[in-house]
């Protein structure tokens, strides 16, 4: 039901953007082409739930914003981002596992601006669609034989997801943000953008017969970007 809630809000916004395009007076489009780069913060929703931290990762990528309005426009990127989890030891330092996952990403938003000509303010809304390219994990202990590992946390411990391979690579979901731009020049500009990712797909098979009901990724990401703008 909240899936179905969040791709219907998604889809209203899209619907009212693409309105906004079509329906009111033109004014000279502007076509913007650029790159971005930062940290992300991530980490997996698990049910049953497990321990765990956020984990620190880069996101980089290209991007197209095209404005045909003087308020709204359309922005698409090709990132490359990497996601994960930090597995929580925080009563046995000693211990440490974090599985990153590196994916290929395309948002498709809707980009709400406003502001002078110098300085704007804007928002991006709607969908994104992933492809996991990388996955490894990192650990100080044989997390494929837990059991025989001397004073290894076990006691109100899930540890299924630590050895469990990902099947599926695909996932989607919806990111939004919101940040600042500020043009140098006529053609240059950079931005700062926070965003968050709220993923819809599962790592892990989640059938009734399997462990997790859900194993959904989701990610605050922070970048610097540059654009220059074609038209």
């Amino acid at each position: 039901m909240m899936t179905r809630r969040i791709l219907l809000t998604v889809a209203v916004v899209m619907a009212a953007a693409v309105q906004a395009l079509t329906g009111q007076t033109l004014y000279k489009p502007h076509l913007h082409v650029g790159g971005h780069a930062g940290m992300t913060l991530s980490q997996q929703s698990f049910n049953p739930s497990i321990e765990q931290k956020m984990l620190q990762g880069i996101t980089m990528g290209a991007s197209v914003t095209w404005a045909e309005e003087r308020h709204v426009g359309l922005r698409a990127e090709v990132n490359l981002t990497q996601r994960g989890w930090h597995e929580d030891f925080t009563d046995t330092p000693e211990f440490s596992y974090t599985h990153r996952l590196t994916y290929i990403e395309v948002p498709l938003m809707t980009h709400i601006f406003f502001g002078s000509r110098r300085v704007k303010g804007f928002f991006n809304l709607g969908p994104q669609l992933c492809y996991m390219i990388g996955d490894n994990v990192d650990a100080n202990f044989d997390y494929h034989d837990i059991k025989s590992i001397p004073g290894f946390p076990t006691v109100n411990r899930t540890t299924e997801q630590m050895s469990m391979e990902v099947t599926n690579r695909f996932d989607y979901g919806i990111c939004g943000g919101a940040g600042m731009e500020l043009t140098i020049k006529r053609k240059h500009c950079i931005s700062l953008e926070a965003r968050y990712y709220y993923g819809l797909g599962n790592i892990f098979p989640s059938s009734k017969k399997d462990y997790f009901n859900a194993s959904r990724g989701s990610a605050i990401m922070v970048t610097l970007g540059y654009q220059f703008r074609l038209k």
